[in-house]
Formats: structure tokens, sequence, C-alpha cells
């Protein structure tokens, strides 16, 4: 873990000395210096100190860098179809996924599924028929549902114009074959 980095990088960013930041958290300059350069592992309490004195939440200090913040501008958005479905990624892989599903007049996402993980969607336009087992509804623009992805499941354009829906995904593992 590359601890001592993130806090010169945070220090730099925030334009301050580690003269400032040995005043601000009671830490000698030379164990500042020692941190920042991955010579010496501070505590928990430490890290909590100079936390603090940086403003940001001490956990942010424990990610690791795969563990950031991820964007995907829009026109880095991996586009791909299923059927008639076009789908654009909103997310990169992870255990949280996020899309927009464009549903031309009825269309549906094949045949009833199932797989791991919870799914919610949000309809941005138009009006889907969501089926879940037995249960089935018709959602329109600014509804939204959530299931347990497991048991089989079918979203169906039922509008006379194109429907777009938001669809998040949350897996503990990584889905290869979901959209």
């Amino acid at each position: 873990m590359e601890i001592g980095m993130k806090i010169r990088a945070i220090r730099n960013r925030k334009k301050l000395t580690i003269a400032q930041m040995s005043e601000g958290t009671g830490l000698s300059k030379g164990f500042i210096s020692n941190v920042e350069n991955n010579n010496t592992s501070p505590s928990i309490n430490t890290l909590g100190t100079i936390a603090e004195f940086l403003g940001v939440p001490l956990p942010y200090l424990l990610l690791e860098k795969k563990q950031h913040m991820r964007v995907v501008k829009k026109k880095e958005r991996v586009i791909s179809s299923m059927d008639q479905l076009k789908v654009a990624h909103l997310t990169s892989k992870g255990g949280l996924r996020m899309m927009i599903v464009e549903f031309p007049p009825e269309a549906s996402i094949g045949e009833p599924h199932a797989h791991e993980g919870e799914e919610c969607h949000l309809v941005l336009q138009g009006k889907v028929l969501a089926e879940q087992g037995e249960d089935s509804v018709i959602v329109e623009e600014g509804d939204s549902f959530s299931w347990n992805a497991s048991v089989p499941h079918y979203v169906k354009n039922v509008g006379e114009d194109k429907a777009l829906v938001l669809i998040s995904i949350y897996t503990e593992t990584e889905l290869n074959d979901v959209l």
C-alpha cells in the first residue's frame, strides 16, 4: 500500500509544507518525511491525526488504487448490443455495474433469465413490463424497481416508442455475461 505517496499527494494538492503539517499534527518533520517516503508505517491513530489535518476521511488513506473513484467519460463509454437492445456501459468492470439500455418498441431482454446479484432499474423514458417469478408490473418514466437477480426475471418495452432504462447490478463477483 502506498499510503505515504497518497499523503504527500494530498499535502501537495493543498499546497501545504511538511513544516505546516508538522505544526498542525504535532508530528515531527522527519517522521512525516519518513511516512511520505514509505520508510515507516504510522499507527492507525497517527493516520487518523494526519487524515484529520488533511481534511480527508481516514478510510481514504487506506484504499488501494484500484478502489479509488473510477470515471467513464460519455465519449469513452463502451456500447454493446444484444439482439435489438443497445447497451451503454456507464461503469468500468467490478462488483457494481451501471448501464443504460435502449429498448426499441416490443424489444425485450430475451427470455426470463437469472444470475447472481441484485438489480435496480430506473425507467428514464417509455413504458416497460417488468416480471420476476409470478410478479408482473408495468412501469413508466420515473418509476423504479429492484429485485434479487437469482430469481428469473424479464423486462420488455410495452410502449409505442423506445424505452430507456438505467440498470444497476451489484454482485460479489464480476459478471461478464449479463448485458
